[in-house]
């Protein structure tokens, strides 16, 4: 079992911070970073892709700057290496259709999915 590098986009401080906790506690993870807007998300993912030091991209869809759609279109694009999920509030069926033919691999409902995260993250430790 490995520990799982995880990169948030999330633009709440305070879910960041809950995130990261029950990530760090409840999985192999750690969280290595964080981006609050799309432009920055990008950045950092691209860099991180190159490096090799990131294995999962965790994205929101409402950012303070572009949306988590914008991030999945520049993974896709740019041909980043890691798995991503999206942790969203809004998951109705026609944003987990978008996020899934935009590359996302899952898409979790923040407020009734968490464990399903928690579990992903588990799985893709053992891979």
């Amino acid at each position: 079992m490995s520990t799982v590098s995880i990169f948030l986009v999330e633009d709440s401080a305070v879910i960041r911070t809950s995130l990261r906790e029950a990530l760090e506690d409840l999985a192999p993870a750690k969280v290595i970073g964080f981006a609050e807007s799309a432009h920055q998300a990008c950045s950092n993912l691209r860099d991180l892709s190159l490096s090799g030091s990131c294995d999962l991209a965790i994205v929101d869809i409402f950012l303070k700057g572009g949306s988590g759609l914008d991030v999945l279109r520049c993974i896709s694009a740019n041909e980043l290496t890691f798995e991503t999920v999206v942790l969203t509030n809004y998951a109705t069926p026609a944003i987990r259709s978008k996020c899934l033919a935009l590359g996302a691999s899952r898409v979790f409902d923040k407020s009734r999915e968490v464990d399903e995260l928690i579990s992903y993250c588990n799985a893709l430790s053992n891979r």
